[in-house]
């Protein structure tokens, strides 16, 4: 099933638009020509819109995906396994810091219930749960295809509804373990440089999170060339649906800010599905875990802030999204302003 071309050819952003951004602000006045960094994202945000000075932000939209994950039950981390669900209804009545950050940055968010351990079906709805993958697959191939086809489906509801900006957030217990057992598979990273504290992890807990990701490697040994097999046994259908939003996303020419570990997973994942897409990410920020540093290189991208936030749910790039935004902003001013 790896032969078949699963996305549209990605399209790469018009870097001319971004050679412009560039030239004019090195002509410009000491204020234009000293934003750094600031001018990188404004440039970037010029070549996903085709548009110099490039247009404001203004329709961000975060969407989290969320999904429980049986290797949870091995005691990876401090938090059980149904605080996914109670979360994800706390963010559904509008608490939680990504709510905070969503309204402090004028974000809108979606919550999409992929398989949650809850009783619960609709067109959003794959599995309840996942395997435990350092002893069985995740998914079924039929789940596995569901997944994808939602998380494609959704990229495109939001982007056909003037999304400008995509957020793509997880939630759920067990997803840095998912994540770092897809990347060391693809990496071949050893499970002991690839696995982080995670949230309260404890040196007992640690031993136990490597020896899992070990063992979910072992079961996917050799097949580094069949990325599709290698997720469906041992990822998770909610990673499942993040890689097809990332990757349509990207394939419908919409820019994306990533968040931690599992996005970032999930981005270089889609990059290899759908090449191309790469051009289309942001780095939002830096976690303390390995295994979104070693995406974030595999992908070559440096994030705008490190403030170690673990939340997940697509909160450090909202901490981050403020900085794109105004970036737009000053560049669009400095540009009008010189002429």
């Amino acid at each position: 099933m790896d032969s078949t071309p699963l996305f549209d050819a990605v399209a790469a952003p018009d870097e001319q638009a971004r050679e412009d951004v560039f030239t004019r602000l090195a002509q410009a006045d000491t204020v234009g020509a000293g934003l750094g960094r600031l001018g990188e994202v404004a440039g970037w945000v010029a070549a996903c819109q085709g548009q110099v000075p490039p247009r404001p932000v203004t329709r961000a939209r975060v969407v989290v995906f969320a999904g429980d994950h049986g290797i949870a039950a091995r005691g990876v981390s401090l938090l059980d396994p149904g605080t996914s669900v109670v979360q994800t209804e706390q963010v559904r009545e509008g608490a939680g810091a990504v709510n905070v950050l969503a309204r402090a940055a004028g974000a809108s968010i979606r919550m999409v219930d992929v398989s949650l351990d809850h009783e619960a079906w609709g067109d959003e709805r794959v599995a309840r749960s996942s395997g435990a993958v350092d002893v069985e697959d995740a998914m079924t191939a039929e789940q596995f295809d569901r997944a994808l086809e939602i998380g494609r489906r959704i990229a495109d509801q939001e982007v056909d509804g003037g999304a400008d900006l995509l957020i793509p957030g997880d939630l759920g217990v067990g997803g840095t373990t998912v994540a770092a057992s897809v990347l060391g598979a693809f990496t071949r990273t050893e499970p002991v440089a690839i696995v982080g504290p995670g949230v309260g992890m404890t040196d007992g807990m640690w031993k136990i999170k490597v020896s899992v990701i070990r063992d979910a490697m072992f079961r996917v040994r050799g097949l580094a060339a069949q990325p599709l097999e290698v997720l469906r046994m041992v990822s998770s259908p909610d990673f499942v649906a993040l890689v097809g939003f990332i990757a349509q996303a990207a394939v419908r020419r919409t820019p994306l800010l990533l968040d931690g570990a599992l996005v970032t997973t999930a981005a270089y994942v889609a990059e290899r599905l759908a090449p191309g897409a790469r051009d289309w990410f942001w780095a939002g920020q830096l976690t303390p875990e390995p295994a979104h540093l070693i995406a974030l290189q595999a992908l070559d991208l440096t994030p705008l802030i490190a403030l170690d936030m673990t939340a997940g749910q697509g909160t450090g790039a909202l901490a981050a999204l403020p900085l794109v935004t105004s970036a737009v902003e000053l560049v669009a001013d400095e540009l009008s302003s010189c002429g």
